[in-house]
Formats: C-alpha cells, sequence, structure tokens
C-alpha cells in the first residue's frame, strides 16, 4: 500500500518527523467517547513476544497488517483510544490515525513471554517522562504477581514507582494486575474471584498517591463482588480470542453494570476476531457502551 512506503520512507530519511507529528496531533477534549466511556484499542502484546491471536501463533507478526486493522478499528464511531508501544504508536501517529484519541503508552514489557524471567517484568518500552514529553494521556503496565518467583518483587517496586511518576506527570496509570503461578513451565493467570481481588487491592495500593491510577481489569465469575474491592475506575480487558464470541461480549456487557467499570480495552478479541471483519466486531463492541 503506498501510505505504508510513506511510511517506511519517513522513517529512514526523516526520523525526525516522528517527534513533530507527536507535537502536531490533535489531542483529546476528554477522556471519554460520546457515549461517556472509554473504548480502547490494545495493541501492545508484540512487544513482549506475544504474537498469537486465537488459533494462528503469529497472527499479529505482519506488521502492515496488524496496523490497517487498528486503523480500521480506530476510524469506527465511539473508539476514542488506543494502547501500544512506541514502535506502533509512532506508525499510527506518522499515518495520522491518532488525532483526536486517548493514547496511552505500554511501559514494561520485558517479561518476555515463555522466558524463565518473565514476572521480573522489566520497564523496557515508555516511561513517564517520555509519555508527557510525548503527549500521550497515559502508561500502562503490567503486574503479575506470582507468590513462587522472587522476580516478581523487582517488578512491584518498578510498578510503584511508574505510578508516582506518571501522577507527578498528572498522567493516568494504568495497572493491569493478576496472581500467576507456573503450570508445567508455563504462566498462567489465576482468574478466581480471590485472586483477581487480591491481586487489584495490591495494584491500588502502589504509588505514593492513586490520584491518577485505573486498573485492568479481565472477567471472572462474580464480578460484583470482585469489583467491589477498589473505588479506583477500572476498564474490561478482552484477553485470548474467544470461539464464543457471543459469550465474551455478554460477559463485557454485564462487567460494564459495575458502577467503577468505565469502559472497555480490547485487542485481539477485536483485530482478529473468530468470525467477522474487525469493523464488525468493534462497532459490535462500542454497542455495549
Amino acid at each position: 500500500m503506498p501510505e505504508f512506503a510513506d511510511l517506511l520512507a519517513v522513517r529512514t530519511t526523516r526520523p525526525d518527523a516522528i517527534a513533530e507529528a507527536s507535537a502536531a496531533r490533535r489531542r483529546p477534549v476528554s477522556l471519554f467517547g460520546t457515549h461517556g466511556k472509554m473504548m480502547i484499542i490494545a495493541a501492545d502484546h508484540p512487544a513482549r513476544g506475544a504474537l498469537r491471536a486465537g488459533a494462528d501463533p503469529l497472527a499479529m507478526a505482519n506488521r502492515v497488517d496488524l496496523l490497517d486493522r487498528l486503523r480500521t478499528a480506530l476510524g469506527r464511531p465511539g473508539v476514542n483510544g488506543v494502547l501500544g508501544t512506541p514502535d506502533i504508536l509512532e506508525d499510527l501517529l506518522l499515518l495520522g490515525a491518532l488525532d483526536d484519541k486517548v493514547v496511552i503508552g505500554s511501559m514494561n514489557r520485558g517479561g518476555l513471554a515463555g522466558t524463565t524471567f518473565e514476572m521480573d517484568d522489566r520497564f523496557t518500552a515508555y516511561d513517564a517522562g517520555s509519555i508527557a514529553a510525548a503527549g500521550l494521556e497515559g502508561g500502562k503496565m503490567l503486574l503479575r504477581i506470582d507468590p513462587d518467583d522472587a522476580g516478581t518483587v523487582a517488578t512491584l517496586e518498578a510498578c510503584g514507582n511508574a505510578v508516582t511518576d506518571l501522577a507527578a506527570h498528572r498522567r493516568m496509570a494504568m495497572v493491569e494486575p493478576f496472581i500467576s503461578h507456573r503450570v508445567d513451565g508455563r504462566v498462567r493467570n489465576d482468574l478466581t474471584p480471590e485472586a483477581m481481588i487480591r491481586a487489584m487491592t495490591v495494584a491500588a495500593g502502589l504509588g505514593n498517591t492513586s490520584a491518577y491510577t485505573w486498573l485492568k481489569v479481565p472477567v471472572v465469575p462474580d464480578m460484583e463482588r470482585v469489583m467491589a474491592a477498589t473505588t479506583l475506575p477500572a476498564l474490561i480487558l478482552g484477553g485470548e480470542v474467544s470461539d464464543d464470541a457471543s459469550g465474551a461480549y455478554a460477559q463485557w456487557a454485564k462487567a460494564l453494570s459495575q458502577p467503577t467499570v468505565q469502559g472497555l480495552v480490547i485487542g485481539r478479541s477485536l483485530l482478529y476476531p473468530a468470525t467477522g471483519g474487525v469493523a464488525d466486531a468493534v462497532d459490535r463492541a462500542v454497542g455495549l457502551l
């Protein structure tokens, strides 16, 4: 596609164009869309080496295809934001897709999927200073707590510092917490209500202020009891692509009925739907709001 050839040319010969485009980007007037909620498309998976969507282990490996899907999703009515790492967000910026959008920078991508050091999730992408300098609306961090992995404590400390630093810049700190365990050598998140309650209460206490902290949480059983564990605003994440799309939408709709839930932040389930196209999947999710 011609625009992607232009993108490559700019990256090759005019790297300063990224900073210029960032300075010229129209910022959103609010964190919320016309529906009064947030509808964020997530695309930070590749930087952690997590490329799978559904049955395809390399679904997100084609960057031009991913960008095309992201532009389709961001162009749909009611979608008011995107979450990603610098490489993806800067591509979208150069393509002119981020005007008036809430842009959240993904921060800790060092806990690469399938590695022995996965729990020691280093901050290898954005930091609070670069998020503020780029005019982004906030930063997101993944916090997986494994009681049997000492690497967890380094991630806890780093996330606490990031929450503090983002608050100093008056930027949203979006924390995605889980209790996690290794099962047959692979990290698995515990999606029981009790585990999510524990993870959320730990995440809410990070940093020297919670004024700018939001939680990014999955749908689990007994969401009413789970969400009663915090007064922080929360967004519902999409998780893995489900073969039962109707069931997933029904779960998101039910979670949205909780008073602290302020919207959705969904990636692969909408960008690589099990059936149908991106536009239809996104429109259906927006309809829940």
